[in-house]
C-alpha cells in the first residue's frame, strides 16, 4: 500500500528555517518524481519544488522558493526533504508531499507550517 507521511511542521519566525520530511513506503522512491506541494488558507493548492527520479536528477522550485527551499532524497530510507530557509510569513500554509504512480496523485496527510512573529 503506498503511503506518504509529512512531519517536521510548526511555527517559526520570519527568516528562520524547518526541514521537513516525507517517509515514503509502498513503491520504489528511486524511480519515481516526488513533489512538495503547500496550501495556504483560503488559497489553492500550489506546487514548490519537485524532484524528478534519481537516474534523471533534476529538481525544480516555484518562483516564490528559489534560492531559500531546497529539495533532496534517500532512497535508501524512503525518505524526502525539504529545507526551508529564510521563512516568510506567506510561506504559511500546509505542506503536502506528492508522488504520481501509475497515473494516481498520491498524497499525504500534510504537516502545517506558520511563519509568524
Amino acid at each position: 500500500q503506498l503511503q506518504l507521511k509529512e512531519s517536521g511542521g510548526g511555527l517559526v519566525q520570519p527568516g528562520g528555517s524547518l526541514r521537513l520530511s516525507c517517509a515514503t513506503s509502498g513503491f520504489t522512491l528511486a524511480h519515481y518524481a516526488i513533489g512538495w506541494f503547500r496550501q495556504a488558507p483560503g488559497k489553492e493548492r500550489e506546487a514548490v519544488s519537485c524532484s524528478t527520479h534519481t537516474s534523471d536528477g533534476r529538481t525544480y522550485y516555484g518562483d516564490s522558493v528559489k534560492g531559500r527551499f531546497t529539495i533532496s532524497r534517500d532512497d535508501a530510507k524512503n525518505m524526502v526533504y525539504l529545507q526551508m530557509n529564510s521563512l516568510k510569513p506567506e510561506d504559511t500554509g500546509v505542506y503536502y508531499c506528492n508522488v504520481r504512480f501509475n497515473g494516481v496523485d498520491y498524497w499525504g496527510k500534510g504537516t502545517l507550517v506558520t511563519v509568524s512573529s
